[in-house]
């Protein structure tokens, strides 16, 4: 599950998409407070990540959408994020996963929580009005990088 991690007089730590322990990080300006995550990781140091916002785009932004494939496809350079506005947001995505990357490296981090149905941190489902199957850019990353990722929705 969780990689103990060996920062001396610290707690051990984990990775959680920010929505998740209640800050207002998603598209429309809301979170998505999971209380049992919260119950499940007490003990741990919890990291609050959220892709986009470290990928430069601000909250609320505009819904946002993988086309042509999903996360994998978006880092082969086969499909591209697309937000409602028909902008192309694809590099600050791919921005977001790497930031979000480096924080978990940094921490020694081998798991991580990411929000099911994201187009950054969906597990199964990248976009949840499309059911687009697959990874979704942060995901994707972690998983190349072989780090365990736990969806939660």
């Amino acid at each position: 599950m969780v990689k103990k991690t060996e920062h001396s007089g610290t707690k051990d730590r984990v990775l959680v998409s920010a929505c998740l322990v209640g800050v207002k990080s998603r598209y429309d300006g809301n979170q998505k407070l999971r209380k049992n995550l919260l119950k499940k990781l007490k003990g741990y140091a919890i990291i609050p990540v959220c892709p986009e916002q470290l990928g430069g785009m601000s909250t609320p932004r505009s819904r946002s959408t993988l086309i042509g494939g999903n996360g994998m496809d978006v880092l082969r350079g086969r499909a591209r994020v697309i937000d409602r506005g028909g902008k192309d947001v694809t590099q600050s995505f791919i921005k977001g996963a790497k930031e979000a990357l480096k924080i978990a490296r940094l921490n020694g981090i081998q798991s991580v929580y990411l929000k099911e149905g994201s187009p950054s941190c969906g597990t199964k489902q990248c976009v949840r009005k499309t059911k687009k199957s697959g990874p979704g850019v942060t995901t994707a990353l972690f998983l190349k990088e072989e780090i365990e990722v736990i969806g939660v929705k």
